[in-house]
């Protein structure tokens, strides 16, 4: 509170003199004036500075001005009231009565807008549990809290190492259309730190990262790759504390005119130095999926797609509709869809086609009043056609959805050749990977009583429409037929970073059998690198001497040429054989061994066995 404020409630500022009883005694003719001059005084007041002369103004005319103190205090207990009622209805302030209340104010802005607020995980926290719950005894410890520059994405911590410069900048390439294009720099140190990386990578042992990450703390892809190894090992807060502090030094490394919430910023994903920016975030954004903040999650998904929407490196249009139906932005799913679906077929992925009939499906059981009646209706209407439409295009999602939602359909469904094992087994393979990756990410939003009473009836609306020979049927299958016959190899990207099971067993083999760098998963083919690696000498060229070579080129058949030629066979050879390799863990790990026969006398005891 300030001086002004503290001066005012004591009753020393100009107005609030102590006043005596024949003060108070006022004959008519002194009342009028009085109320005159308090009218003129009200009406003249055009720049108000002290939130308490709003309080007290209506109070003037209508209490005397003695009680002015008493009206004040009767409105904090009211304001009070209110915040705790506020605080007690939190679980709906994500929900639809929320949206459609300020979806005409929020129209304007575009789909992808982000807000710094939205992404720190504590204020959705703040709004499930309260300030003070999540606060906690975070306050007294400011005080001993070192100077750290001011971040949006994540906040530094006590326990990181001292930040110096790593050796990333952030340059402006060019400005073009109203967007401009950015790179992350990395100078000549950082530069050998890297080729040190990658050396301690193809040694296979995360001791030598470590020890690399102990001497440069804010190394990017040791961090990622160290963060992947504390989350195989379990650690999952240490994980998550290496891929925050690879955000923290990103974010100190902007450019001045670099924003992360005007959409118009971009960044090209062939560049090396850029790919490690877009990790860390999909990271980062996964911990906080997991964590229970898939609202804060949803700003970054909007974030990363923001930094390339033409080409979506990361394939965010995958995930984005699974995070808006956690926190319940149905209105916000349905506009990106009316908005994107003229341009980038958003009906042809499986994932839309069904997240957009399930958000209607929602926003009809919510909307039950009287005035929104009709809206309710409309909304049940889309969803039944449009979920109808999605299993026409996709039967093969219904059988292993039930399945994940451990539902026994009816025999009149699992008996229908439409909906039987002929739809999973005939469709092509990109097909069957875009639907593996839909059911395995999101059954657990199709376990809800209610819908799955709405998929059931839905699902007998498509049979009776198979039956009747619907050309939309013979139309949908003709589609699947031209349609999905490769992945691009940014949703095969995305199947690996988001380590669903169910979608990384439908990988083609020329994917899998490719080595995986958590620190740079299936690279661009045509990446745009900004220094090369110098070639490391191998053991038998090492040991060999100059003498010893100078004695060979002696030799009538020596030829400088032919030795290259072997040496790059050599490198395919190895090539090869580490695909060999790999081939041959993944086939060792799915071999089931089947039982020995059982003996007719199970009674046997064990010590007849040898």
């Amino acid at each position: 509170m300030s001086s002004r404020a503290l001066r005012r409630l004591k009753g020393k500022q100009r107005g609030q003199e102590a006043l005596s009883i024949e003060d108070l005694k006022l004959d008519e003719g002194q009342e009028e004036a009085e109320n005159d001059n308090v009218d003129e005084e009200v009406s003249r007041s055009k720049n108000i500075s002290n939130i308490y002369e709003l309080v007290t103004y209506r109070c003037y005319c209508s209490v005397p001005y003695i009680f002015v103190f008493v009206y004040i205090d009767k409105q904090k207990d009211r304001l009070g009231d209110d915040i705790d009622s506020v605080l007690a209805t939190l679980d709906k302030s994500n929900g639809v009565s929320h949206q459609t209340e300020g979806s005409t104010r929020l129209d304007s802005r575009p789909i992808l807008y982000v807000e710094h607020r939205n992404l720190n995980p504590d204020t959705e926290l703040k709004r499930y549990f309260g300030a003070r719950a999540v606060m906690g005894d975070q306050r007294p410890r400011q005080r001993q809290r070192q100077y750290h520059r001011s971040t949006w994405m994540t906040f530094p911590k006590d326990t990181w190492p001292h930040f110096s410069k790593p050796g990333i900048s952030m340059s402006l390439l060019e400005s073009r259309d109203g967007l401009q294009y950015f790179t992350f720099e990395h100078n000549r140190d950082y530069q050998q730190v890297q080729f040190k990386f990658l050396d301690a990578v193809e040694s296979m042992d995360p001791n030598n990262i470590i020890v690399l990450l102990q001497l440069n703390p804010y190394h990017i892809d040791s961090l990622l790759q160290l963060s992947d190894v504390c989350r195989l090992q379990e650690d999952q807060e240490m994980a998550k504390d290496l891929i925050e502090r690879a955000l923290y030094s990103f974010e100190c490394a902007f450019h001045p005119v670099f924003s992360l919430t005007s959409g118009t910023s971009r960044l090209d994903y062939r560049r090396p130095e850029n790919r490690a920016f877009y990790l860390a975030l999909f990271k980062h954004m996964m911990f906080l999926e997991r964590r229970g903040c898939p609202r804060t999650a949803l700003e970054f998904c909007k974030l990363i797609l923001n930094l390339d929407p033409e080409n979506d490196p990361l394939c965010m249009l995958l995930l984005v509709d699974f995070l808006c139906l956690r926190c319940r932005e149905y209105a916000a799913l349905i506009r990106l869809f009316e908005e994107w679906e003229a341009h980038r077929n958003l009906s042809q992925l499986p994932n839309f086609a069904f997240s957009v009939a399930l958000s209607h499906f929602h926003l009809s059981q919510k909307e039950e009043e009287a005035e929104r009646l009709e809206e309710s209706q409309r909304h049940r209407h889309q969803s039944n056609g449009l979920l109808q439409n999605a299993l026409i295009m996709f039967p093969s999602v219904l059988m292993p959805l039930l399945d994940l939602c451990t539902v026994q359909p009816d025999s009149a469904v699992s008996s229908h050749q439409f909906f039987g094992p002929k739809s999973c087994l005939g469709q092509p393979p990109a097909l069957a990977e875009l639907v593996s990756l839909y059911v395995g990410r999101i059954h657990g939003l199709w376990k809800e009583s209610g819908v799955l009473l709405w998929l059931e009836e839905n699902v007998h609306g498509v049979l009776s429409r198979v039956n009747e020979e619907d050309p939309l049927v013979e139309d949908c299958i003709i589609k699947r037929k031209v349609r999905y016959q490769s992945c691009p190899r940014n949703i095969h990207r995305h199947v690996i970073l988001s380590e669903i099971k169910e979608a990384i067993s439908s990988l083609p083999l020329e994917v899998t059998t490719q080595p995986m760098m958590g620190f740079d998963p299936l690279p661009p083919l045509d990446s745009v690198p900004s220094h090369s690696r110098p070639e490391r000498q191998n053991a038998g060229a090492s040991n060999e001497s100059t003498l010893s070579t100078f004695f060979r080129s002696l030799l009538p058949n020596f030829n400088v040429q032919d030795d290259m030629e072997v040496a790059q066979a050599g490198r395919e050879l190895n090539q090869e054989v580490n695909r060999l390799m790999v081939a041959m863990r993944d086939m060792l790990a799915n071999i089931r061994f089947q039982e020995p026969p059982r003996e007719d006398n199970p009674d046997r005891d064990e010590e007849e066995w040898d």
